[in-house]
This record gives C-alpha cells, structure tokens and sequence, in this order.
C-alpha cells in the first residue's frame, strides 16, 4: 500500500526514439518508487519508432507531440501537464540509474532543487566531459555559486517552483542549465547529488559543434537575463586595460596620448554603466516575479 503522507511524484521523461531503453527503464523507476505514490510521464517528441505505444504498455502516462519540438520543448509540457506535487525529471536513454531517485527526493526535504551530478567514472565521451566541466566553470561564476554539473538532465524539484520558470527554458537539450542558473541567481538552494551515469542506449542526438556552440550561446543570454553586471564587467575590464595598454605603449614610444586610447576607455566605461543598469533592470524583474 503507497504513504499517502509522500507527495505524489511526476517523472517525467522526454523521449525519441528511445524505444531501446525504455524496456528496463520505466520497470525499474516503478520499482524505486514503490511504496511511494507516483506517475511516470512519457513525453513522446515526435518518435517513429514506436517509443508511445510502448510506454503505454508499460504502465506509463503518455502525452504525444506530433512532430520534433526539441527536448526542452518536451520536459516543459511534461512540467505543465505533470499531476504530482514533485516533478523528477530524467532522461530517457538509460543513463541515469533510478536506483537514485530516492537519493534525490530525500535532498528535497532540505534543498529547493536536487541535481544529479556525474562523478568521477560515469560513462562520459571525453568531448562531452571536457564541454560539461568548461561550462560548469562559467556557469559557477555566473551564478556565484560552485556548480559541478551543470547539464545533468536528472533533478527534481517541487512542481510550483517548476511552473514558476517553465516559461523561461528553452526548447533545446540546454533546459538544464537554464533551470540551474534561474534558481540559483533567485536564492533557491541546490543540492548535487553525487551519481554515476551509465552508458546510455542507442545513438546520441546531440551534434557536438552546433549544439556546443548554441549551448554557449544560450547560457550567455540566460547570464545577461540573470546576472547581467558578471556578464558586462569582465567585457568593461578588458576595454580598460586594452585602453591603458596601448597609451602607456603610444606614450613610451611617440610621447603622445592617441585617439584610440580615449575610444577604448570611454566604451569601457560605457560597457560598465550598461551592467550596473541591466543589473538593476534583472533586480526588479527577480522581486516582481516574486511577488
């Protein structure tokens, strides 16, 4: 018999063609949540090779996209449409073990969100690992916070606060990121729970250039929209000192203060006050959404 003391949990799966995984996954999610109410949550992105109709004979909740949207796209209608007042998100491919979940529900007693962080000898390609480590790097200096992992698409966290910044993600592999800098910027608590990703199933459908460079893309924009002034300082930083550079260097060998120099420190400051009023700006956007 389930506790109805527990939350009910949404886990919500975004998911094409990932009719490989699925067979062992959603038995082995209701499995970690048993004796806990639950609802398991396939969002089927447009899959072609039957994906729904198994999930459907398995015991999970469909909802249907008639074509690709993105997997953003998906984990976002799964957050809207999700019944429990905890929504797990998690991939679909097998690479994260729900052997965990109950680590990550437990974190939520205490923390607003709990990530699953891939340890040291998770099962990672050497590209993806270096990409993930140098945003994870940046993204902890946006949000001025230590973020050991920044792209892992398994956490929960508590439904309101979901569908509270469910507008804000995007369509595409990087809602993770998003999600984490969102929280962290508004003072939500993170907690990284240490995990070991598996070998996931099937071909990746991540493209390392193109999605690599619109991920960085991405997680600039979120930096402007959240934390706008570390964003901009760095930028007024290096027009100062370039500008300082080349007239100590005009000045020592013509013994003459240029007209680029005057440029460069005047966009400087310019590039400064720019951030001090973003940063203002993004302030007042935090406290009214806090209303």
């Amino acid at each position: 018999m389930e506790d109805a003391e527990k939350p009910l949990v949404s886990v919500i799966l975004p998911a094409h063609n990932e009719a490989e995984s699925l067979a062992g996954l959603i038995p082995a999610i209701a499995q970690a949540l048993a004796g806990r109410p639950h609802e398991i949550l396939l969002v089927d992105d447009g899959s072609t090779d039957g994906t729904a109709e198994l999930a459907e004979t398995l015991g999970a909740r469909v909802l249907r996209q008639p074509y690709r949207k993105g997997n953003g796209a998906a984990v976002k209608r799964g957050i809207r449409e999700a019944r429990g007042e905890v929504v797990l998100l998690m991939d679909a491919d097998g690479q994260h073990d729900p052997a965990d979940i109950p680590r990550l529900l437990d974190a939520l007693e205490t923390y607003d969100m709990a990530v699953g962080a891939r340890a040291r000898g998770s099962v990672q390609a050497p590209h993806r690992y270096a990409a993930n480590r140098l945003f994870s790097l940046l993204a902890s200096y946006l949000a001025g916070e230590r973020i050991p992992d920044l792209t892992s698409g398994f956490r929960a966290l508590r439904a309101p606060l979901a569908r509270r910044f469910v507008e804000l993600l995007p369509n595409t592999f990087s809602y993770p990121s998003t999600l984490t800098l969102l929280l962290a910027r508004c003072g939500h608590t993170i907690a990284h729970v240490p995990i070991l990703a598996r070998a996931r199933a099937g071909r990746s459908k991540i493209r390392p250039l193109a999605d690599g460079l619109r991920f960085l893309q991405i997680l600039l924009k979120v930096g402007v929209n959240v934390s706008p002034f570390r964003v901009f300082f760095p930028v007024s930083l290096l027009f100062f000192l370039l500008g300082i550079g080349w007239y100590v260097y005009r000045y020592w060998t013509e013994q003459r203060f240029t007209n680029m120099s005057v440029f460069l420190l005047c966009t400087s400051v310019i590039v400064f006050m720019m951030g001090l009023l973003a940063e203002g700006i993004a302030q007042l956007r935090r406290e009214r959404r806090d209303e």
